[in-house]
């Protein structure tokens, strides 16, 4: 039976250098063999937060607790050592002049009889019990990446902290070791904290993202409440590219090229810009605009002309300018779609796909 303290919990952390707030009230909570991602930009604060968790930095408020222990706060400060908390970096630290037993077994304690067998048991669950005697440089990035996460599961952590460490391996290579990497800490049961600033890479590996700014989280969730109820417009545009369509709300309603949108409780005279996915773009081929089957999601047609149009693989992204107000609006179109530049075409929205936000004061 879990309780609210199981796991590793961050409440209010600040951290600030010569003045400038790096970290700003930043709190999580991870369960055992749940991963958080801390998403966003560089210069964020993912990093820092990374370093006060793991007791590298020492923050100026807020505490870290670990299953009920507590780790940090404005007193309390237990050196990392002392946290059994995991580092996996983006760069492996492995020492060269080691093998790999000797770097899975590094930090260890206990007799020479138990370290061997943590050794050996923890190389065989990376599937890499025949690499014991190899050096670092013998081994492929994919390996090294493996005897760098069996370090540090070898002592058996109850948290994982983990910074862009797959970055640097070959796109090929990734997915199956990102994958490869979690099943074994879930499996174990350990709280995951993985720095990242690719949004792909979240939704793929979270349970709960974190999305940060300016040392802020700004939102946090599952995956699908951050991609599908963003809290504003940067929060929209982090995981796709998004059209930006400008309205101002009157009667609470707002007037578009496609027609009008409820905005019930916000007042009048409020600028509100409507968000909506390339891919919820549709494009009519009926020079009526109206197409075979109107429906209400459809909203009202409108035209524009395409600048440009590009094949990306799976599918084609065109661009058009819109004949309402000249502003450009980007539809995505599965396989092959390249109209020549200058061809007018109709448009429709997908209304349920839309976000209605208030335009945020500078």
């Amino acid at each position: 039976m879990t309780t609210d303290n199981d796991g590793l919990v961050v409440e209010g952390l600040s951290f600030a250098v010569q003045g400038r707030e790096i970290v700003s009230d930043v709190s999580l909570h991870v369960r055992p063999g749940q991963v958080t991602c801390l998403l966003g930009p560089s210069g964020c604060g993912k990093s820092t937060t990374l370093r006060i968790i793991a007791g590298v930095e020492r923050q100026d408020s807020g505490t870290v607790s670990l299953n009920g222990r507590l780790l940090s706060d404005g007193r309390t400060h237990l050196p990392p050592e002392e946290r059994r908390i995991g580092l996996i970096f983006q760069d492996f630290a492995l020492f060269p002049h080691l093998t790999v037993a000797q770097n899975v077994g590094f930090g260890l304690t206990g007799s020479k009889a138990k370290r061997e067998a943590r050794i050996s048991e923890t190389l065989e669950r990376v599937h890499l019990e025949g690499f014991a005697r190899a050096y670092p440089h013998e081994l492929s990035g994919g390996e090294q990446q493996r005897v760098a996460l069996a370090r540090s599961i070898a002592p058996k952590p109850r948290v994982m902290l983990m910074d862009e460490p797959f970055s640097g391996l070959d796109n090929r290579l990734r997915d199956g070791i990102r994958d490869e990497t979690l099943d074994i800490l879930k499996e174990a049961g350990t709280a995951v904290v993985l720095v990242t600033h690719e949004p792909e890479e979240a939704m793929r590996m979270a349970d709960n993202i974190a999305l940060m700014r300016d040392g802020r989280i700004v939102q946090q969730g599952a995956p699908y409440n951050l991609y599908n109820a963003p809290v504003d417009r940067l929060a929209a545009a982090f995981f796709s590219d998004i059209n930006v369509i400008p309205a101002r709300v009157e009667g609470a309603l707002t007037s578009t090229a496609f027609g009008e949108f409820l905005t019930p409780g916000v007042p009048d005279g409020t600028d509100v810009e409507i968000i909506i996915r390339p891919q919820h773009v549709r494009i009519d081929f009926d020079r009526s605009g109206r197409g075979p089957n109107p429906t209400p999601e459809d909203g009202v047609p409108a035209r524009g002309v395409v600048m440009r149009a590009r094949f990306m693989g799976h599918e084609s992204l065109v661009e058009f300018k819109m004949d309402y107000d000249g502003s450009i609006m980007k539809a995505t179109v599965p396989s092959v779609f390249l109209p020549k530049p200058g061809t007018a075409l109709w448009l429709m929205i997908r209304r349920g796909r839309c976000f209605v936000l208030p335009v945020k004061a500078p």
